[in-house]
């Protein structure tokens, strides 16, 4: 028993895993919260794209100001913004379509990124930034996830019902006084952020799976906004420490464990969800059928007829 006690409670004991846990805690929240945004806008592409564009502002961050972390949080917001603004630029200035710059845009900027790390003089592990390195978090990369989280969560806290609106009916907000363009803009600023703090938890490649899992899980439970946003945040919480702690066990990648635990997670909930999971349509003509079949025995064959109908 003292074994079996020991094997769960190990982790805690190391300096690095406390660090670890806490920064899922804070990654896991935010990416969970705002997942809702990105899984009812449809988003995904837009948050794929970023994610990959933020390789080469590390890259130049590196080559500028070596791995200083502050540096590379600045060429990471700074090359997400830039991809951003240019997919909007080009979409709305040529007859090409938003999502075909954006795909365009991220394959090149991901290509030029690893190019430029390459070059860098520091030598770098490169899958540290492709699939994460939470097991490394430094001081200053924890209060980078502490200043991203208060800065990003009480935001959409506040911005709920103009985002909403903006999100479901722009005319209807535009009416009321609401300025669509510099709320998609917050939106796309609070985004940017978040793929910023997923960075050192998951990488550049494993980002998206982190920002729509928590979400896209509890959608298949609930259509209501509050819990698609909170319990999306507690999900984030709970399934990247149990990916975390998987890893330490099993002596496998972290960023991999967390993303995969998710995927679990979600695959679970669209099996066996009570409302829409694959299972309960399955089951659910059959047991329209069986009390149709007994109303048919109790001598209502017409209320049957109509029930199946």
């Amino acid at each position: 028993m003292e074994e079996i006690f020991s094997i769960f409670t190990e982790p805690f004991r190391h300096e690095f895993m406390r660090r670890a846990l806490l920064g899922c805690a804070l990654i896991g929240f935010t990416n969970g919260c705002l997942s809702t945004f990105i899984v009812l806008r449809r988003l995904a592409l837009m948050a794929d794209a970023i994610a990959h564009s933020l390789l080469p502002g590390l890259a130049i961050a590196i080559l500028l100001v070596g791995l200083a972390p502050a540096g590379m949080f600045v060429g990471a917001l700074v090359a997400a913004l830039m991809v951003t603004l240019g997919t909007q630029l080009i979409a709305r200035s040529s007859r090409i379509k938003e999502d075909t710059s954006l795909g365009l845009l991220f394959a090149c900027s991901f290509s030029l990124g690893l190019i430029l790390l390459s070059l860098s003089p520091v030598r770098i592990e490169i899958h540290h930034y492709l699939f994460g390195n939470i097991l490394g978090l430094s001081d200053s990369d924890l209060w980078i996830l502490y200043l991203i989280a208060i800065v990003v969560l009480p935001v959409l806290v506040m911005m709920e019902r103009p985002l909403l609106l903006a999100m479901f009916e722009p005319a209807v907000a535009a009416s009321q006084g609401v300025k669509v363009g510099i709320v998609n803009y917050v939106l796309m600023g609070a985004l940017v952020l978040t793929m910023i703090s997923s960075l050192q938890a998951v990488g550049v490649i494993l980002a998206l799976g982190m920002l729509i899992a928590p979400a896209a899980t509890i959608y298949l439970f609930s259509d209501s906004f509050s819990t698609l946003f909170w319990g999306g945040g507690v999900l984030g919480i709970v399934t990247s420490w149990i990916g975390l702690l998987a890893s330490y066990w099993l002596n496998l990648p972290s960023g991999s464990c967390i993303v995969l635990v998710m995927g679990l997670v979600f695959l679970a909930a669209l099996l066996f969800s009570p409302r829409y999971g694959i299972l309960a349509k399955w089951l659910r003509p059959r047991h329209l059928h069986d009390q149709s079949l007994a109303r048919w025995k109790h001598g209502s064959p017409h209320d049957s007829h109509s029930h199946e109908h």
